[in-house]
């Protein structure tokens, strides 16, 4: 009989096949390294990421440093953007540090002396562009900047349309538990009506956020 049996060239074909000993060593430490640089540039973006929010906190924290809101016991008005990035966070299961700054610095331009290419040289292109999304057009009466809010809303980008969001949920807690002092029950539920509006024109964005959102709407104000 002629030629090897099948199993000897089963043999040769795995023995043929196999990966000298060396190089898969250094295959095996190639992969290990690249996974080790995959992890540390993960690490890396996760440390400039918090630094980028940190580091907008802290400007904010400044920049509204005087400021208070309109509740009834006058709280510091950096409370407001804090939870507007808890919201987003917590509630919105958002990591995206570049929404979560410009959440924080959402009120600067338009409350403070904060200009977009203090925020362009800050924190970056993303970070004030979506923040000029968030401002509203200060030479307009009350009334016509709501309605261009509304008419905006829909068109912004999704950044802006998560903070829109978080703004609105922010705002609607603070109602129901601390109104502004003065405010009537016609003016409270005109707030929330608006406020829907706003976020109608932002749906698809954050359904979590969307859906705490709904829920407290329900709770208008009725007395």
């Amino acid at each position: 009989m002629s030629g090897g049996s099948p199993r000897n060239s089963r043999r040769k074909e795995i023995t043929h096949r196999e990966m000298p000993v060396g190089k898969a060593l250094e295959a095996a430490s190639e992969l290990t390294q690249k996974m080790l640089t995959h992890e540390a540039r993960v690490n890396t973006r996760k440390r400039d990421g918090l630094g980028l929010v940190l580091k907008a906190a802290a400007f904010a924290a400044h920049k509204h440093r005087d400021q208070r809101r309109k509740d009834a016991r006058a709280t510091p008005y950096i409370n407001h953007p804090i939870a507007l990035a808890e919201v987003l966070q917590v509630d919105g299961g958002v990591t995206d540090p570049v929404v979560l700054a410009a959440a924080l610095l959402h009120d600067t331009i338009e409350d403070t002396q904060t200009s977009y290419e203090e925020l362009r040289g800050q924190f970056g292109d993303d970070v004030a562009a979506t923040v000029v999304e968030l401002t509203d057009t200060k030479f307009l009466g009350k009334e016509a900047r709501k309605r261009l809010q509304v008419a905006k809303a829909g068109k912004s980008s999704n950044a802006a349309k998560q903070v829109k969001l978080a703004d609105k949920i922010c705002n609607l807690r603070d109602i129901l538990a601390s109104p502004p002092a003065g405010w009537s029950l016609a003016r409270r539920q005109k707030y929330f009506d608006w406020a829907k509006d706003v976020v109608d024109e932002v749906r698809g964005v954050n359904l979590r956020l969307e859906r705490l959102f709904d829920r407290l709407y329900r709770k208008r104000p009725e007395q």
